[in-house]
C-alpha cells in the first residue's frame, strides 16, 4: 500500500487494523482504500470554466472530463446554468464548472447567465478563461478580466479556436488581457490541451485553500444566515450585535449583498452573514434579485454553520424546506430559529408545532431556538446552539467503537431478507468529519430504508446533533469476480 495515499481521518495504526479487517473479509484492498480516500477527502478543488458566450467553454469542459456531456451546440448561450463535473488529469482529481457565458450590461436570461458565472468564480479556486483567438479580446472579455482581478483567484488563460500553427500569433496577441501567457488551445481537436491542463494543476490547490466549509482553520467560526426574504434575518444580525448594522425594512429583499459582520458573544468572536433572501423560482428571476440568491448560496458554501430563520406567523412553505435542502446538501452545520415567537397566540402555536412535526422531519436532529429578532427573546439561546451544531459537525468516532456498534445493531436489526438473501453490514469507518463522513462495507446492497435506520442508530449513540451525515457503502464483490478482474 502506498503511505502517500489519504486515510482520511484514520491515523496510521487505525488505518493498518482496518485494512487487515477488510483483508479478512475478502475486500480488494485498493478499492478499500480508494473508498476511504473519496469519502475522506471533503471537497474536491473547483476549477471554473469562464467566458463569453460562443467561445467553446461547454467543448473544452467536455474535453477535460473525457466524455461528451456538456451541451455544445454554435449558438451562444446554450449553457444557462453552472454545471459540475468530475475530471481528473496527470493522477490529480478536481471538479469542473461550466458556465453560462459572461456579458456586461445585459438583461432577463443573459444576466442570469452572467450571475451563474460570477458565482462560480467566487466558489472556485481556480478560474479558466476561455477567449476566442480568432475574434480577439473583446469588451466583454475586457469586463471578465475586471472582474477575475477583484476575485482575487489562479486564472489560466485559455486561447481557444487555435486549429493550427497559422492562429498561434491570434494567440499571442491575447498577452494585451494582462493575464499572463495565453495557452493556444483547440478544444475541439484536442491541441494543446494538455499543456494548459498542466498549467491549471500548478495553481490548483491539492484541496480547497479555505478548508472545512471555505474557513481556514484558526479563524473567527463563519454563521450564514439564512432564510426567505422578509423573515428577519437583518434584525436578527442587529440584535445580536445590539446596534444597526445593516438595512430593515419592511420591504423584502432590502438585502442584496452578505454583510459579513465579526460579533463578540459570550467571549468569542463569530463572523456571521447576513445574506439576501432566496426567493422562489430563482431561474426565472432577473437582475439584483436574481445576483442575491446567487450570493446566499455562495454564503452558505464558504459558512460553516447555518441559521435557518422560518417565520412562525407563516405556514412551513416549500421554499423553506429547499433553503434547508441546499444547506443540508452543503454538508454545514445547522440550527433553526424559529423567529416571531413573540407575535404567535395559542391556536397558531399549536398548528406550527403540528407541522414543524410533519414538514420538518429531514432536521430533526438539528437544534431549535424559538426567538423574537425585534424584542431579543431567547437571544441568548442561540450562541449554545451553535456550538452544539459546531460540536456535532466535528464529531469522530474511532473505527474500533464504531464497528463494535455497527456488530450490535445488525445482531440485534439484521437487513430485511431480499431475494432470498440478506446483505450484512461486515465493517465500516468515519473517513471524515465536517460533517461526518463514513463508509460502510456490505456483502450486499443495503436498501435506503436501512441506511436512514443505521443513521439514526448513529445519532442515537454518539450524537452528531445538528449536522448531516454522508454515508456511502461499498459492497464486496464475489471472490470468483474479483479473481477475473485481476486476470
Amino acid at each position: 500500500m502506498n503511505d502517500q495515499h489519504d486515510h482520511g481521518a484514520l491515523g496510521d495504526a487505525e488505518y493498518a487494523e482496518f485494512m487487515e479487517l477488510a483483508a479478512e473479509e475478502g475486500f480488494d484492498l485498493e478499492e478499500v482504500e480508494g473508498a476511504i480516500e473519496e469519502a475522506g477527502h471533503g471537497p474536491l478543488p473547483v476549477l471554473a470554466v469562464v467566458g463569453r458566450p460562443n467561445v467553446g467553454k461547454s467543448t473544452l469542459v467536455n474535453r477535460i472530463i473525457g466524455r461528451r456531456e456538456a451541451v455544445v451546440e454554435d449558438k451562444p448561450g446554450v449553457t444557462r446554468d453552472r454545471v459540475t463535473y468530475e475530471a481528473e488529469w496527470a493522477g490529480r482529481r478536481f471538479k469542473v464548472v461550466d458556465t453560462g457565458g459572461w456579458e456586461q450590461d445585459v438583461l432577463g436570461i443573459d444576466a442570469a447567465v452572467a450571475a451563474q458565472a460570477e458565482y462560480a468564480i467566487e466558489t472556485a479556486d481556480a478560474v479558466v478563461f476561455v477567449v476566442d483567438a480568432k475574434v480577439g479580446a473583446t469588451d466583454s472579455d475586457e469586463a471578465v478580466v475586471k472582474l477575475l482581478r477583484k476575485a482575487k483567484k489562479p486564472v489560466v488563460l485559455c486561447a481557444n479556436k487555435v486549429d493550427g500553427q497559422s492562429g498561434e500569433a491570434d494567440a499571442a496577441s491575447l498577452w494585451s488581457l494582462g493575464l499572463g501567457m495565453p495557452h493556444p488551445v483547440s478544444s475541439l481537436h484536442g491541441r494543446g490541451t494538455g499543456d494548459m491542463l498542466d498549467a491549471v494543476l500548478d495553481v490548483l490547490p491539492e484541496a480547497p485553500e479555505q478548508t472545512f466549509g471555505g474557513v481556514a482553520p484558526g479563524g473567527p467560526r463563519r454563521i450564514a444566515l439564512i432564510g426567505r426574504p422578509n423573515v428577519g434575518k437583518s434584525s436578527l444580525l442587529n440584535k445580536v450585535a445590539k446596534e444597526n448594522r445593516v438595512v430593515v425594512n419592511e420591504l423584502a429583499g432590502t438585502t442584496r449583498d452578505p454583510v459579513d459582520e465579526l460579533i463578540e458573544l459570550g467571549g468569542v468572536t463569530w463572523k456571521f452573514v447576513d445574506t439576501a433572501g432566496i426567493r422562489k423560482k430563482v431561474h426565472l428571476q432577473q437582475g439584483a434579485d436574481y445576483y442575491a440568491s446567487l450570493r446566499t448560496a455562495a454564503a452558505v458554501e464558504k459558512a460553516e454553520v447555518a441559521v435557518i430563520l422560518i417565520d412562525t406567523t407563516e405556514t412551513i412553505s416549500v421554499q423553506d424546506q429547499r433553503i434547508i435542502t441546499m444547506a443540508v446538501d452543503a454538508g454545514r452545520a445547522i440550527v433553526i430559529a424559529y423567529n416571531k415567537w413573540d407575535e404567535l397566540d395559542e391556536e397558531r402555536r399549536y398548528y406550527l408545532e403540528r407541522e414543524i412535526e410533519t414538514e420538518m422531519q429531514q432536521v430533526s436532529w438539528a437544534p431549535r431556538v424559538n426567538v423574537s429578532a425585534l424584542t431579543g427573546r431567547h437571544m441568548e439561546k442561540l450562541v449554545p446552539a451553535i456550538e452544539t451544531a459546531l460540536a456535532g459537525w466535528e464529531t469522530r468516532v474511532p473505527t474500533g467503537r464504531l464497528n463494535a456498534f455497527l456488530g450490535e445493531v445488525v445482531a440485534a436489526h439484521p437487513h430485511p431478507i431480499r431475494g432470498g438473501k440478506q446483505p450484512r453490514i461486515l465493517f465500516g469507518t468515519q473517513a471524515g468529519s465536517k460533517p461526518p463522513r463514513f463508509v460502510l462495507f456490505a456483502s450486499g446492497f443495503l436498501e435506503h430504508g436501512y441506511r436512514r435506520f443505521i443513521e439514526r442508530r448513529l445519532r442515537e449513540e454518539f450524537g452528531f446533533e445538528g449536522t448531516p451525515i454522508h454515508m456511502s457503502v461499498r459492497v464486496r464483490e464475489k471472490r470468483g469476480a474479483q479473481y477475473k478482474k485481476k486476470k
